[in-house]
């Protein structure tokens, strides 16, 4: 079954200029981390994934955000900038991470989802495609999906409805203040160019005490991945998805946390990022 790639070498493959771009984010997030980037060493190659479950559940503890915001806008370029309209034009009715990450995360959605069946619950799932790792039978008033390409949102079963859009193109949410009580998103926040601006929208969209949850692995398409996610490996991802919760709305979302959900088999790596808005 097809999937996206493995971040690797590819990744690097965008000349002199954005390498030398990288370390210099490379040395930045090493100091801000204080020695929890995997980065603070000084690889060259490859990301690697953390060595315990511990070491990535405890970087957003103390996650020591600076004062402003750290990232400058070449951080959200991507090797393939042509509109994603174009790269996601053809249905991909494919799995992007393999069997053992999908059942992981599925499983945590079950245990942290509101109760299946109420009528007055609404979810929204954003950047998503033909499934959405939602729990099998898992029902309510509202579930929504948000996404790139139509035939693959109709395809989706788990979806009461659907609509397309391009989020780097148009990071407004077509939804209601304080409509949902929850917020998915599956191995999809490093294409993300304007996360701020989503992170706002999904803010405003969720009902107060609500939850966002984004999930993510070590696998991506490497030429529409932002620069900073394919220059960075796990511990510094989870620091940057946490960093967006904590600088798109001042005071807004609670403390960001991450779930490390890999599977004890040999499996890709999984993580959950979250914050609940405040009442």
């Amino acid at each position: 079954m097809l999937r996206a790639f493995s971040k690797g070498p590819a990744a690097a493959s965008r000349g002199s200029a954005a390498r030398s771009s990288a370390v210099n984010r490379r040395t930045m997030l090493g100091g801000m981390m204080a020695g929890t980037s995997l980065l603070s060493t000084g690889r060259s190659g490859p990301a690697v994934a953390a060595t315990s479950f511990s070491e990535i559940e405890k970087v957003l503890d103390d996650p020591k955000f600076p004062a402003k915001w750290p990232f400058r806008p070449a951080d959200f370029q991507r090797y393939d900038e042509q509109p994603d309209t174009v790269f996601y034009s053809q249905p991909r009715y494919v799995a992007h991470i393999d069997e053992h990450a999908i059942n992981a995360l599925t499983r945590f959605y079950g245990q942290n989802f509101p109760e299946s069946g109420r009528t007055d619950t609404a979810l929204l799932d954003i950047c998503s495609s033909w499934i959405s790792h939602y729990p099998q039978g898992y029902t309510a008033g509202k579930v929504a999906g948000l996404g790139m390409n139509e035939d693959e949102l109709k395809r989706n079963t788990q979806l009461t409805e659907w609509v397309v859009r391009d989020l780097n193109a148009d990071p407004r949410l077509p939804y209601p203040d304080n409509t949902f009580d929850v917020v998915t998103n599956a191995v999809s926040v490093d294409y993300l160019n304007k996360p701020l601006e989503v992170f706002r929208e999904m803010h405003r969209v969720l009902k107060p005490g609500g939850t966002a949850y984004m999930s993510f692995s070590n696998r991506c398409f490497p030429t529409k991945a932002i620069q900073i996610w394919t220059s960075t490996g796990d511990a510094d991802h989870v620091w940057i998805v946490g960093s967006y919760f904590h600088y798109s709305v001042e005071s807004g979302w609670g403390a960001p946390k991450c779930a490390d959900i890999t599977p004890t088999t040999r499996t890709d790596p999984m993580y959950v990022v979250y914050a609940t808005k405040k009442a």
